[in-house]
């Protein structure tokens, strides 16, 4: 008997999931509802699964009948890709229904909303898993492994600096994750990623958090300052050489996804101009947070750095691990040697590994392929195959380190906010109960 989906947030992070249900996993998922606020996405979604995978069509319904939805398609897990803001609403709901939960990263974006999410599955009993891709991705894991085989010892020291660029940076600020009552801002939304990566390698969570941010280059007041001029609503009104015009001829499938009929019905404007007064989140921060464990980090993110990546090193007891990993470049001239243009986006992931008084050497990374580094196809599996392959790493992330990945960030917004350092443990005191313990928990029931 398949497994029953329904899923509530029809944007673009959605296909991921859609796809998997529909493709590669049909045979044991089926998707039984989608529920926005706009038909159009709906239908886009609809249309584009029947001519993938002649997928049939599912009922669809409008937020506030999100209750009728549960009821009359009876699914066994609601997938939440919403607004980051309404996922607590979406996830408790889910469980007073009866459904487990299977949500984006990142869980939610303030402490009074993750008391509630904990409450929910403590009255319930249902199920929540985050889906928090890059842990799957090649070079992430490798690190993991590295660090549970003790090749650095016990780690005391995670330093992390990422870099977004001007091209996949600077569309946070066109979207409504530049305004920071629904994203969170680039501390909760983006950053969950990074902070669970480092969560998982270290096995511990956060303690104590101290962080500093401002707007220095997005936002009207920032670029004025700057005597940049941007007098434009949307992107798409924008000069042609503008290079932070959303060129959305190259990018027919989302045009048709977002703009026209959808932005009537939903209000979603997604392509603002990055320089406009919506914005309210931070583009420049640093982060210092201690663990239970004892760890110190340093971290550090920006979002317009002519580059995209990260860089990281953990420095343990035997040694340290560096992991250096370029994602992109943002190149906007049309006089730059093509070869030299193709060399500077290329990818490029590389580890090495300094043993304590040892030769440095550099670490084998397995090949993949797919977005996320490839982290994105092998978490599908993961996710929705009836037999996945064991997991030594233990990747499978539970509502604890949903709550804990976010709490960093909430803990860091509270502390720019107060410019003191933030207790974690103030907003919501996080279980001391195991990470793998609750993520086999889910895997039973799979």
């Amino acid at each position: 008997m398949r497994k029953r989906y329904a899923l509530v947030g029809a944007g673009s992070r959605a296909t991921m999931f859609l796809d998997a249900i529909a493709g590669p996993y049909a045979s044991t998922s089926q998707l039984v509802g989608l529920c926005d606020p706009s038909q159009t996405r709906m239908q886009w979604h609809q249309r584009r699964l029947s001519k993938r995978f002649d997928a049939p069509a599912v009922p669809m319904f409008c937020p506030r009948t999100f209750d009728q939805m549960i009821e009359q398609t009876k699914p066994d897990v609601v997938i939440v890709t919403s607004i980051d803001s309404t996922h607590h609403k979406y996830i408790i709901r889910a469980m007073e229904l009866g459904c487990d939960v299977l949500c984006e990263k990142p869980m939610t974006t303030t402490g009074p909303c993750v008391r509630d999410i904990f409450h929910a599955i403590e009255c319930t009993g249902q199920q929540l898993r985050v889906a928090f891709n890059y842990r799957y991705a090649p070079h992430t894991t490798k690190v993991r492994e590295l660090i549970m085989s003790g090749a650095i010892g016990t780690p005391m020291a995670v330093d992390m600096q990422w870099m977004l660029d001007t091209s996949h940076g600077a569309d946070y600020f066109r979207r409504w994750h530049a305004e920071k009552h629904f994203s969170g801002g680039l501390l909760v939304h983006k950053a969950t990623h990074h902070f669970d990566i480092i969560n998982w390698w270290l096995d511990s969570y956060p303690q104590t958090v101290f962080a500093m941010g401002d707007l220095k280059f997005y936002g009207q007041r920032a670029a004025q300052q700057r005597g940049h001029v941007a007098d434009y609503t949307c992107s798409r009104e924008a000069p042609p050489d503008d290079p932070f015009r959303l060129k959305w001829e190259d990018h027919q499938d989302q045009a048709e996804l977002y703009i026209g009929p959808a932005e009537d019905e939903s209000g979603y404007i997604r392509d603002l101009n990055v320089f406009g007064e919506h914005v309210t989140i931070e583009d420049t921060m640093a982060v210092m947070a201690k663990y239970r464990s004892g760890v110190i980090l340093s971290y550090s993110l920006i979002a317009y750095s002519p580059w995209e990546g990260f860089r990281v090193s953990v420095t343990g007891t035997k040694g340290r691990v560096e992991l250096y990993s370029k994602h992109s470049s943002h190149i906007f001239s049309t006089t730059i040697d093509e070869d030299a243009r193709k060399l500077a986006e290329q990818e490029e992931n590389r580890i090495t590994l300094f043993p304590m008084f040892g030769v440095p050497t550099d670490v084998p990374i397995p090949s993949a392929s797919g977005a996320h580094g490839g982290g994105d196809a092998v978490l599908m599996e993961q996710l929705f195959s009836e037999t996945p392959p064991p997991d030594p790493f233990g990747r499978a992330a539970s509502h604890i380190d949903g709550a804990a990945s976010c709490l960093l960030g909430i803990a860091a917004n509270e502390s720019m906010a107060s410019h003191k350092p933030v207790e974690v443990d103030s907003l919501f005191r996080l279980p001391r109960q195991a990470v793998n313990e609750v993520a086999m928990g889910w895997m039973a029931k799979m």
